[in-house]
């Protein structure tokens, strides 16, 4: 499956359709945290996230520490970002509307 990078109007663009992700200062990444009640309910979200990251074939890199997890998506293949990282965050967002 091919990756479409995004030129920085594009990345700009998509960044106005998600919740709360910010651009890494070298363009490369954007990034994060997400706050829940307890950890039970931030692990649930990692684990369905963790399945539509399988599906796309876009894993990222993440961190939990009790009830946040913190996400940084950037597609290391090609050392920028692609519709991948876009359409990860946007299942992420939606996994977790039902939190807000």
């Amino acid at each position: 499956m091919a990756y479409q990078i995004l030129d920085p109007a594009a990345v700009q663009t998509e960044l106005l359709r998600l919740d709360g992700w910010v651009l890494r200062e070298d363009g490369t990444a954007i990034s994060r945290s997400f706050t829940f009640r307890n950890f039970v309910e931030a692990f649930a979200f990692m684990t369905q996230t963790a399945l539509m990251a399988e599906k796309l074939d876009h894993h990222p890199d993440w961190s939990n520490s009790y009830s946040k997890v913190h996400v940084s998506l950037t597609t290391h293949v090609a050392r920028a970002l692609t519709d991948r990282d876009f359409a990860l965050a946007r299942a992420m967002d939606a996994a977790y509307r039902p939190h807000d």
